[in-house]
């Protein structure tokens, strides 16, 4: 498939252009219908179903990954966020009513959700439909129009997107751009009326920057370090072989993949054997390879100055694979340890005891996740209690992402704002206060100057 091949909804010379067409089909009214959200909901769902085989196949020319693994990170969950959509939008949607104070009684009081506008979403190219689509869902339940614009790095995934999805939405209202970061850059500094970027910390300040231009507001799912705490009562099979499964994902390359493992002194020996033993076997069924050779020299560069013990980790430049690394008790100040790794290699650090491994996360920005292994519930409790995170997933990796009603986002340094679900309605609304008094009675005493005993009778209501 060649550029010339893309449908003209879905191209343009002017990128400005797509945002006008956009802009008018919002301004027709007809986003804010239930019908009109529930059609467009129902079209993403028959782009997944029908499109399938050109998902796995634009991925894997895209990241060498399997049909098997695609279904399972791009395909079923936002079949799976579309369909807990279409069941909940029509109750999302319904005013809520806000009770009055004595001060305010009588009246009425409510809070309608209405969509903000036109949208813009930057997609990833690491899960190139999942990272596009499921905030679209949000979007357009919540009655939004929206200008979509896909990696370019997943080249093939974000033609197959601009050739196929007007086929199946409102084509006016969902526009598909593509384009290399220039376009990015340039669609971030428009006046649209929601920017949601999902991407590096570095790229998410610049959209920032842009979007504040025009008082944009943004959602930024961007990364960092994730970190996973196995503390000396974990089950350590368990972890091990979970720690495995998460790290090898998309050969690491997932903006909640573990990026370093702390593990109290007592037990380091345990995990390191067992996690020795996970990482081939999970990395021998990932056939993802690293997206381009820029990242496999940022990989190689890593694995060069880490100044731990490495396991593992070769890479063939050719193919752009790298097996599954892991590297004890690197340098702290290695760029092993201060950058996201984003890709299949895993550090481990050993700590004295829980104390020390919450001091070593809080010394470091917010993580988009955390993770952590024990049995013990008090253990869990501290962690929670004392660190801050995106969020926090308790003997397992990943699996948080498959609840539609967790708010998925992160804090800090790994991002602002959230969705999935109703959060994700949420984000793409503004929730308007709406008030309505009767005209009558209008008693005199209510307006200045206040009688004594007026003053009094104001002060109990309102103090």
């Amino acid at each position: 498939m060649s550029v010339t091949d893309i449908s003209p909804a879905a191209r343009s010379l002017d990128w400005s252009d797509d945002l006008a067409v956009a802009r008018a089909a919002f301004g027709s009214g007809r986003t804010r219908a239930l019908s009109w959200r529930i059609a467009q909901l129902e079209g993403l769902l028959r782009f997944i179903d029908e499109c399938e085989k050109e998902i796995v196949a634009a991925i894997d020319a895209d990241l060498g990954r399997g049909a098997m693994a695609t279904f399972m990170a791009d395909v079923a969950p936002v079949r799976h966020e579309i369909k807990h959509t279409l069941a909940k939008v029509g109750r999302w949607m319904k005013p809520e009513r806000v009770r009055m104070s004595a001060a305010t009684s009588p009246g009425k009081a409510w809070v309608v959700a209405e969509p903000k506008g036109v949208a813009l979403i930057l997609g990833a190219w690491n899960f190139p439909i999942l990272l596009t689509l499921h905030p679209l869902v949000s979007c357009l339940a919540a009655g939004n129009a929206a200008v979509v614009k896909p990696s370019e790095i997943a080249e093939n995934t974000a033609q197959l997107l601009a050739q196929q999805l007007p086929r199946f939405v409102d084509a006016e209202a969902v526009r598909v751009v593509i384009g290399d970061a220039t376009v990015s850059a340039s669609l971030a500094g428009q006046p649209f009326d929601h920017t949601f970027f999902t991407g590096s910390t570095n790229v998410g300040r610049a959209v920032m920057e842009a979007s504040a231009r025009n008082l944009t507001p943004v959602t930024l799912e961007l990364g960092g370090k994730s970190p996973v705490i196995v503390a000396a009562d974990a089950d350590l099979d368990v972890a091990a072989r979970r720690i495995a499964w998460a790290k090898s994902v998309n050969a690491g390359q997932t903006c909640t993949a573990p990026d370093y493992v702390l593990v109290e002194e007592s037990v380091r020996p345990a995990l390191v054997e067992r996690l020795l033993a996970e990482l081939p076997h999970h990395g021998s069924h990932d056939t993802t390879r690293i997206v381009n050779d820029r990242h496999v020299e940022r990989l190689q560069r890593v694995l060069a100055g880490h100044g731990g013990e490495q396991f593992g980790g070769a890479v063939d430049t050719d193919k752009r694979t790298v097996t599954p690394a892991l590297i004890t008790d690197p340098s702290l100040d290695s760029e092993l340890m201060c950058e996201e790794i984003f890709g299949p290699v895993l550090p481990l650090v050993s700590v004295r005891d829980l104390d020390d491994a919450i001091d070593f996360v809080n010394a470091r920005p917010k993580p988009l996740a955390l993770y952590l292994f024990t049995e013990s519930r008090d253990v869990e409790q501290a962690v929670v209690a004392r660190t801050s995170s995106g969020s926090v997933t308790v003997n397992h990796l990943l699996y948080h992402l498959l609840v539609p009603e967790l708010p998925f986002g992160g804090v800090g340094g790994s991002g602002m704002g959230n969705y999935h679900g109703k959060n994700g309605f949420d984000t793409f609304s503004h929730r308007k206060a709406i008030l309505r008094k009767a005209s009558r009675p209008d008693l005199a005493a209510m307006y200045p100057p206040y009688s004594r005993p007026m003053q009094a009778m104001m002060r109990r209501l309102m103090g």
